[in-house]
Parts: C-alpha cells; structure tokens; sequence
C-alpha cells in the first residue's frame, strides 16, 4: 500500500516500524452490518498501515463477525494500529491474540501441473502434509492444504517445481485456547448502531 509522492517523507518515517518486529495476529470484534470490511480496510489504507493477511467471518453470535488481521511491527505500530481500529464505531473489541495461548490455521487451494509421470509424487506429498486432492484433470489438480501458516508455505515451496497454475488462501484465522479475556460471559454487548450509513451494499453483510 504505497504512498503518493508527496507523501514520501511520512512514508520514509512509519517504514522502520513497519519492518522491524514479529507479525502480530489482531482479532476484532465487529457488529455484523454492511460497510464494516470497507471502514476497516479504508483505515488501513488510509493511514498507510500495511495488511500481512486479512479473514473475515460471521461468529457464533450472528450479529457479530470476526476479523482477523495480521500485521507486522514493533510494539509502538502495533498500538496505533489497534487504537485506530478501536475509533470505527462498528468495531466492538480488538485484542493481539498473539499474546496469548492460540490456535491458528490458514486454508488454502492449488491448483498445479500433474501428468502421469508425476502424480504418484504429487499425490505422496499431499499425503505427507496432510491435505487431499479435490479435483483432478487431464493435465492438473486441485490441492487443499489447511494448518499453520509454515505448513501452507512449506507445501508451496515442495510443489513449486511443477508447476503452480494457481493459488487462492484464506489468510490466516485465529481463536485463543480456553475463555479469552473479550469474550467472557460478562462482557457488555455490543450496541447497535442506528445511524451509521453503511459505505458498501452487496450480496454479503460485510
């Protein structure tokens, strides 16, 4: 997410802390309406926030949606990043769950070169890292691949010489293992927003 030329110099001074650092895995809380993806989105763009991974989806609460965001810098970058996502009135709670005891996962599909002479080896690595062949054709196949970030990679890099036609992820999702902290019975719930105008109208709540 590159800045206008006239903006160089603030890009120049926010770069360190976007680089230096661990990835950091941010769970929000959001009220399941239309237009919160794109005030979130629009947030980070706006404020030249770089997005290493981005997930969204509807909770056990219907009314709620989770997003979980990646992003990468020191503790400082990380604090602006959650105080401006805390500011979007839709949003009911943000916690860095890589504080925490978590378990994550990223899903991904592949779609790569396969000819007689190499689907047994193909097929051998599938099963080696745990994942299963959902389509075949005469001349490809279609992978899917679920765990731990490494592991996606990891499995990218061993069918590479193939021949990858395409890919698609899910980025990556997160839940913390037993009752994290925002999400214990007494939380207070989220209010509606009446007068918010949503920015985006489409087929999906977010």
């Amino acid at each position: 997410m590159a800045n206008e030329p006239a903006q160089s110099s603030n890009s120049s001074a926010k770069e360190p802390s976007q680089t230096r650092g661990n990835r950091h895995v941010l769970s929000a809380l959001v009220q399941n309406r239309p237009g919160v993806l794109a005030h979130v989105s629009g947030m980070f763009a706006s404020r030249g926030y770089n997005i290493d991974s981005l997930a969204v989806g509807e909770t056990e609460d219907p009314v709620l949606s989770r997003i979980t965001v990646v992003v990468k810098g020191d503790e400082r970058y990380l604090e602006q990043v959650r105080k401006q996502l805390e500011k979007i009135v839709t949003v009911v709670k943000v916690h860095d769950i890589s504080r925490e005891d978590f378990v994550e996962r990223d899903l991904m599909l592949i779609k790569i070169k396969a000819t007689p002479a190499n689907r047994m080896e193909i097929q051998s690595l599938v099963q080696i890292f745990r994942g299963r062949i959902v389509d075949v054709s005469p001349d490809a196949v279609i992978i899917e691949i679920s765990g731990q970030e490494r592991k996606v990679e990891a499995f990218i890099d061993a069918v590479r010489d193939f021949g990858i036609l395409e890919l698609a992820r899910t980025g990556r999702i997160a839940l913390v293992r037993g009752v994290p902290r925002f999400d214990e019975p007494d939380a207070p719930a989220p209010t509606p927003v009446e007068d918010a105008e949503p920015m985006v109208h489409g087929h999906s709540e977010l």
